[in-house]
């Protein structure tokens, strides 16, 4: 078999996967190189692990709603061990997913190291061993991202960051989670919902920093309710294990303190993986926050392009997706296939979940936009009524006609964003959504206004 191809991918997470699959539906020959996990960490390691987990913390969860709907559940209990294996079925299916649709495309799956020789050969070596060299006349690198740890710390038995937590069998009784942003609240929801007791501590004002501050309180409310105990404007200044468990020395508002916990997880972000020894001999431009490319994901080497986490921005999975999807469209189709970042909604799978979309109130501030805020309440909606939701709210931003940006708190937040992802990525304003007719009684009727 010839060891030329169109396009060789190294990487078969969300962004490579995606890449590999539309070149060769549009007739590209594509190999794609994978050293681990088919799927990379969205499947084995994000998404789609901590998800699984959360799905059952909230049934759980739920169960205390159910005298209020004239049903007896007697007294509920959990098995993690049972949690666990959902958690390692959906990673199973996950996986085996991205493996049959790059086989229906005619993927050339490749697994091992993938190492670029130069702008038009890559060597593949297989967990054998055995090395082969492979040509193409483009590559595409999409290493993805790791955990993000502060400066001289280090995971071990009892210091965690997402990935370790993942491997976790048994439960602790108590936790301090660093880091209040995305996965800081989700492995919080997670924990308080089964019982653990969290200690979560923000370098910032707010937990969610970076959201609406709507939703930085009501989370906040929420989390506490579950019995979270939340510190923001608080530094760790060192963490360390103890003989029984690990403790934290932190400073709030010119206060020192000490926390203690079985365990410490720490949520501080991701961080782009780099090999800098092959970035540094081929000459790829790199910063801080991973490899530098143009708007058609070109590095500075011709014939050499990156997508998805390992360029840094905001690191989605579904980003990464439609990057991929743009890039081999413009490759090998009519380049009508593109990945605007102010498009890419954002979804928290707090409980209740968090999704956005364009502009916060906040940022439309510091662009010196005047915004009209439109907000509704889940109280308001019938179905979040009936269906005992919480609370939730929905919240457009409008600048004169066109909407702008949007955030959504509340039950399935993750699905209601996906129409008003639409509507900013076409440009609607309030005479195209005043046409959108949704059907009654719904919790998508929450999107509109009477």
């Amino acid at each position: 078999m010839s060891n030329t191809f169109d396009l060789i991918v190294i990487g078969a997470g969300p962004g490579g996967h995606a890449l590999a699959e539309h070149a060769a539906r549009n007739g590209a020959r594509t190999a794609i190189i994978e050293k681990n996990l088919w799927g990379g960490t969205c499947t084995h390691r994000g998404c789609i692990p901590t998800k699984a987990l959360l799905v059952c913390s909230k049934h759980y969860a739920d169960l205390k709603k159910m005298k209020r709907l004239g049903i007896a559940v007697g007294q509920p209990s959990f098995d993690f061990t049972a949690m666990k294996r959902h958690q390692q079925q959906m990673v199973r299916i996950s996986a085996l997913g991205v493996e049959k649709s790059l086989q229906e495309a005619g993927v050339a799956m490749k697994a091992g190291e993938g190492k670029i020789l130069s702008p038009r050969e890559v060597q593949w070596t297989d967990p054998a061993g055995n090395a082969q060299t492979l040509r193409s006349e483009h590559i595409v690198i999409a290493w993805g991202s790791e955990p993000a740890l502060l400066p001289g710390m280090a995971v071990s038995r009892r210091i965690l960051n997402s990935d370790g937590f993942l491997q976790l069998q048994v439960l602790p009784e108590n936790m301090i989670i660093v880091g209040g942003s995305v996965i800081g609240v989700e492995f919080a929801t997670l924990l308080a919902e089964l019982g653990v007791k969290v200690t979560l501590i923000e370098l910032l004002e707010h937990i969610l920093p970076f959201e609406d501050e709507d939703v930085s309180g009501l989370l906040n409310r929420e989390l506490t309710r579950l019995g979270v105990a939340i510190h923001v404007s608080t530094r760790l200044l060192a963490i360390r294990e103890t003989a029984d468990g690990v403790q934290a020395d932190v400073v709030q508002q010119g206060r020192d303190f000490e926390l203690t916990a079985a365990c410490a997880l720490i949520c501080i972000g991701r961080k782009a993986c780099l090999d800098m020894e092959a970035l540094n001999r081929l000459g790829i431009r790199y910063d801080r926050n991973g490899i530098c490319v143009d708007a058609q994901y070109r590095t500075n080497i011709p014939g050499i392009y990156a997508i998805g986490d390992v360029t840094g921005g905001v690191m989605l999975a579904h980003r990464a997706m439609q990057q991929g999807k743009a890039l081999a469209d413009a490759l090998f189709g009519d380049g009508s296939i593109v990945c605007h970042e102010t498009s890419v909604p954002a979804v928290v799978y707090s409980h209740p979940q968090v999704a956005r979309i364009g502009l916060t109130e906040r940022q439309a501030s510091r662009q010196g936009l005047t915004v009209e805020v439109m907000k509704s309440d889940y109280a308001a909606n019938i179905i979040a009524r009936t269906e005992l939701m919480g609370q939730g709210f929905v919240k457009m931003l409008f600048d004169g006609d066109r909407l702008i940006g949007a955030t959504i708190m509340g039950d399935a937040a993750a699905d209601l964003i996906s129409s008003l992802s639409i509507a900013i990525a076409n440009n609607l304003g309030k005479k195209e959504l005043s046409k959108w007719i949704i059907p009654h009684p719904t919790l998508s009727e929450v999107l509109i206004r009477s």
